[in-house]
């Protein structure tokens, strides 16, 4: 009971592995209800960054950064053999695909390999990463016990989901309720009592596998209803329909109806990846998930339906998409924030590569293209002048940034697609508007 009392007064030290869009958000509202916390990276840049007060990610201020580091309540390390100081452990490192579509636990793996180095007696670790049902007792707990300690009698595990929506004005870390399961009594009022803390609410459920279900479950949802409206896009547009108006009419039905918009693909760290870690598992069950695949084959099509389009809208103009000059607007995943995990833009722009377009991109919030792992492309952000929009065969709209001048960029364009309604309220030159 020495752990839960101390998480209850305050003392408890709190260890965040991982410090990007989930840990970063996650490590101030702990420093901000005045508990001691050490940040833990690999990346020795965020580190510098962070001790400099300065923000690595857009949507967390800078004076934010500062005020945390000027708590005398936080430091950030790369030193993991400081593991040993902290009383709880989350954890929150990414869960990719590897290239054919299964899980990559090697993130959660080889943290859980370095944290059986330095582990301790008393310790709760939660693993916030989304992952399968079954990762945090299967995979976590084992690699964990290769310190000679015993899971939920030495230390105990637990998973709690993270639900972070970047630069949501409504919702944040704190004012979002927290999944959290576990295994055992204790584990669970543990990781109930810490979270609650500093989040509105917590709220356990059975079994760590019930929380890791619990984040596939709300993200398939979202999948599935995504694959929908790009699928009904597909056959209104072929009817001569605009989808958009018929989702904002269906929206004034005030039960039964939940409006999703269509776009060029699926973004994010989570949407476009999570469907295939339920897919995966399930078939240790021998189980098809046919419903979760159809869903995931329609998103992924969609930026192959996008780029027919814009060779369809540069044949009406008599030109060929091969050779011609598009510029893409928008590098990240979705609106106004500068992440460009799983961004549907990079597939975008190798289709348009490979059928001989010259590519060039525009982002104000992501000024050079980053190294993914899926895809390499390059390159640096074209500046939108009046010049530059004219010398594009088309002008393909991928991210629809609030910062964006619809009317300038459409006025100076020769041809415009626009895949995410962007261009809905402007009045003049419509003629140069095709929507995908």
């Amino acid at each position: 009971m020495e752990l839960l009392k101390k998480i209850e007064s305050n003392e408890a030290v709190i260890g965040v592995v991982g410090l990007g869009y989930v840990g970063l958000p996650l490590l101030m509202e702990f420093v901000e209800h005045g508990f001691k916390t050490i940040g833990f990276d690999i990346d020795k840049r965020k580190i510098d960054m962070l001790n400099a007060g300065k923000s690595y990610i857009k949507h967390i201020d800078e004076n934010r950064i500062k005020g945390v580091m000027n708590s005398n309540l936080f430091i950030s390390t790369t030193d993991f053999s400081q593991i040993k100081d902290v009383d709880c452990i989350l954890i929150c490192v990414p869960t990719p695909l590897t290239e054919h579509r299964e899980p990559d636990m090697s993130y959660i793996s080889g943290t859980a390999e370095t944290l059986s180095k330095h582990i301790r007696e008393g310790q709760l670790i939660v693993l916030e990463s989304s992952t399968y049902p079954g990762t945090t007792e299967e995979v976590l707990k084992p690699i964990l016990e290769k310190s000679g300690l015993k899971g939920d009698e030495d230390f105990w595990v637990a998973f709690s989901p993270e639900r972070e929506d970047p630069n949501n004005p409504k919702f944040n870390t704190h004012n979002i309720p927290k999944v959290v399961g576990a295994n055992t009594e204790y584990a669970r009022q543990l990781s109930k009592t810490l979270y609650e803390k500093v989040i509105v609410e917590a709220v356990p459920v059975s079994s760590s596998k019930a929380a890791e279900a619990t984040k596939l479950l709300e993200n398939i949802f979202r999948s599935v209803n995504i694959a929908l409206v790009n699928e009904m896009k597909v056959i209104l547009e072929r009817m001569d329909i605009d989808v958009w108006e018929v989702i904002n009419a269906a929206s004034t039905k005030p039960f039964g109806f939940m409006p999703f918009y269509p776009g060029p693909g699926l973004g994010g760290h989570c949407i476009p990846i999570d469907p295939f870690y339920l897919t995966w598992k399930a078939r240790e069950y021998d189980i098809n998930t046919r419903f979760i695949e159809l869903a995931g084959e329609i998103n992924t099509a969609m930026p192959y339906w996008v780029v027919q389009k814009v060779m369809d809208a540069l044949n009406d103009r008599s030109k060929s998409l091969k050779g011609a000059k598009v510029l893409v607007l928008g590098a990240a995943y979705k609106k106004d924030i500068d992440d460009p995990r799983e961004s549907p833009t990079f597939k975008l722009m190798e289709i348009l590569n490979e059928k001989g377009a010259l590519v060039d991109y525009n982002d104000p919030l992501i000024p050079e293209l980053p190294e993914m792992r899926m895809y390499n492309v390059q390159g640096k952000s074209v500046d939108l002048t009046e010049e530059n929009l004219a010398k594009y065969d088309c002008v393909l709209v991928s991210t629809d940034h609030s910062v964006y001048d619809w009317d300038f960029i459409v006025k100076h364009s020769q041809l415009v697609v626009d895949t995410r309604n962007a261009t809905k309220d402007i009045i003049d030159n419509r003629d140069k508007i095709v929507k995908a």
